[in-house]
């Protein structure tokens, strides 16, 4: 299934029902009073988050939406029906843009949480609402107003609790594949993850995070170049990063340094997250090489790094847990401040 994360659409609530001028009429009663009813409210729009959809592929094809309009009223006081409210299901994470503005109407992360993003038309009053003392006999009544009308962006950010981030081919779908119970695409060439990867990584019983594999950067994707930076927004809901280089690079800690400003470039509030350093390939490297590489000073706002192989397991076992602690703890910091 082809991976959407951004969609623009336009919604359109219902009109208000309109007013209607009646009055009452009855046997022996020759001159009954004004009995006009007031129009139904139109349907609002309204976006739900669904925990099952994964994509804004849906809105590839259907870009256009609009609830009922209300019910005109009718005699006797009666008021006409509200129309139906219409429903859009979007994807857990979804943040929605007024097109125009760009203002965040709403961001949704959970499931079942819902927004009124269009609301419907209030209805009309009809003519029994007008009568008066002086006035025993209105003639007129209100129209239903307009339903609210405009564009919104969808733009999805994965939920995630750990973002792993490198170059192409570096190994990072190799890693989730081993660690979680996600199945991406592998192979030894760049770009092989053209989508982010989602996994969940099971310690014990009630004991488990997410990790997201975010297709690869290079340098001067800040300006566009291989994938851009198309998918960073996956990791901005990330509690943790994980970067990860390649043993078999001729410059680990210029890559590292590349990777660290094209992050900067996009967003450096990603900068102030929990992060993780790895160097994987140490299966194709001589060991003299391992102490060379793991003593590496990357700076003194960053961790030491970690050798593994997610080819053959190497470290694997004690990364996951390593991961596992930063993202509990960072939950039960979370959780306090609520």
């Amino acid at each position: 299934m082809k991976f959407i994360d951004i969609a623009k659409i336009h919604v359109k609530a219902g009109n208000g029902g309109n007013g209607i001028v009646s009055f009452h009429r009855e046997k022996f009663i020759p001159k009954g009073g004004p009995d006009g009813g007031n129009g139904g409210r139109g349907g609002h729009i309204i976006l739900r988050a669904n925990p099952n959809m994964t994509t804004l592929l849906d809105f590839k094809y259907k870009s256009h939406f609009k609830a009922e309009n209300g019910k005109p009223g009718s005699s006797n006081n009666k008021t006409g029906k509200s129309g139906e409210d219409l429903i859009i299901e979007v994807p857990c994470g979804t943040v929605v843009k007024n097109a125009e503005s760009g203002e965040i109407i709403a961001d949704l992360t959970e499931a079942g949480q819902e927004c009124i993003v269009a609301k419907g038309g209030r209805g009309g009053r009809g003519n029994a609402e007008f009568a008066t003392p002086t006035n025993q006999t209105p003639r007129f009544a209100e129209k239903g107003q307009p339903g609210e009308e405009l564009d919104l962006i969808l733009e999805l950010k994965v939920i995630a609790d750990v973002g792993i981030v490198g170059f192409p081919n570096v190994g990072k779908s190799t890693l989730i594949s081993v660690i979680s119970d996600a199945k991406p695409k592998i192979a030894d060439y760049p770009f092989t993850t053209l989508t982010p990867n989602l996994g969940v990584v099971k310690i014990d019983i009630g004991k488990n995070y997410v990790v997201a594999d975010i297709p690869g950067l290079i340098e001067g994707a800040s300006e566009g170049k291989g994938l851009g930076l198309e998918f960073l927004r996956h990791i901005e809901r990330t509690k943790a990063l994980l970067f990860m280089l390649d043993a078999t690079s001729k410059d680990v800690k210029k890559d590292f340094k590349v990777l660290v400003n094209e992050l900067k470039n996009y967003n450096k509030e990603l900068l102030q997250k929990e992060k993780i350093i790895v160097i994987n390939k140490f299966d194709v490297i001589p060991q003299e090489q391992w102490k060379e590489l793991l003593k590496i000073n990357f700076g003194k706002n960053y961790p030491k790094p970690m050798g593994i192989s997610a080819a053959t397991g190497f470290g694997v076992e004690q990364l996951k847990y390593i991961l596992w602690e930063k993202v509990d703890s960072i939950r039960k910091i979370e959780q306090s401040l609520k």
